[in-house]
């Protein structure tokens, strides 16, 4: 692989990248592993990323960690991701409040187990203050979704007569106050986009990869930067 960090242009990085972290599944079973053994490295491997990214200057990052479609796993295998994230939280919070990481959550909380959002909470209160970088969570989310509860919760506020407008809508969704995302990388070999931030990736650049996140390391993070800054983003302009 080429050393992506030496020839990236550290003066066009994306503001704001999206993650759907693919393949833990697959990657257990190609070692013979239980799937939450995938769950437990792909974990792993958030905080050196995280890392790269404060290096580069990259100000957010969203990460697909539980979509409202994950229902549909095993009873087994769900509670053990929830017990993966309690233990996230505990084991690094320290680490990314010295590190400036602020924690936000986008998604629906309601449904999660009592300890899961308590761990989610403290988190975003821990860390309200850090600006180095904001690490979203995306757990219990759907793209369709945010836009319906994003609606829905204007309804209840608008005036007599007020019409929405797309501005109006982005003040209501989970991920009111971040900015549109620059580039949406997708691990484990699959071209889609899951409906992962639907609204918020209209303009973003896409990079798949049949890397499996447990292997997913800096150096392609770096190779993702490297071919969006190739492409030529004109909004829909010449």
């Amino acid at each position: 692989m080429k050393d992506y960090k030496r020839i990236i242009n550290r003066k066009d990085v994306p503001a704001h990248i999206a993650i759907i972290m693919d393949g833990n599944g697959r990657w257990a079973k190609k070692k013979s592993l239980p799937r939450s053994e995938g769950h437990r490295r792909g974990a792993e491997i958030i905080e050196p990323l995280m890392d790269a990214a404060i290096d580069l200057g990259i100000r957010i990052v969203s990460l697909y960690a539980f979509s409202t479609e994950n229902w549909s796993r095993p009873s087994t295998e769900i509670l053990s991701l929830w017990k993966l994230l309690d233990h996230f939280f505990n084991a690094k919070l320290d680490s990314i409040k010295s590190k400036g990481i602020r924690v936000e959550h986008s998604g629906i909380l309601k449904r999660l187990p009592a300890l899961s959002i308590q761990a989610i909470r403290n988190a975003v209160k821990e860390t309200r203050e850090n600006r180095t970088l904001v690490l979203n969570f995306c757990l219990n989310y759907g793209g369709r979704q945010d836009i319906v509860q994003a609606v829905n919760r204007w309804l209840e506020r608008r005036g007599t007569g007020e019409k929405m407008t797309m501005r109006k809508l982005e003040r209501h969704l989970f991920t009111a106050g971040l900015p549109s995302v620059d580039l949406v990388i997708r691990t484990g070999g699959e071209y889609r986009v899951s409906n992962f931030l639907v609204w918020q990736i209209a303009y973003a650049e896409l990079f798949f990869t049949d890397v499996l996140w447990p292997d997913f390391r800096p150096a392609h993070l770096y190779q993702a930067i490297y071919e969006y800054q190739q492409r030529e983003r004109r909004f829909g302009g010449l």
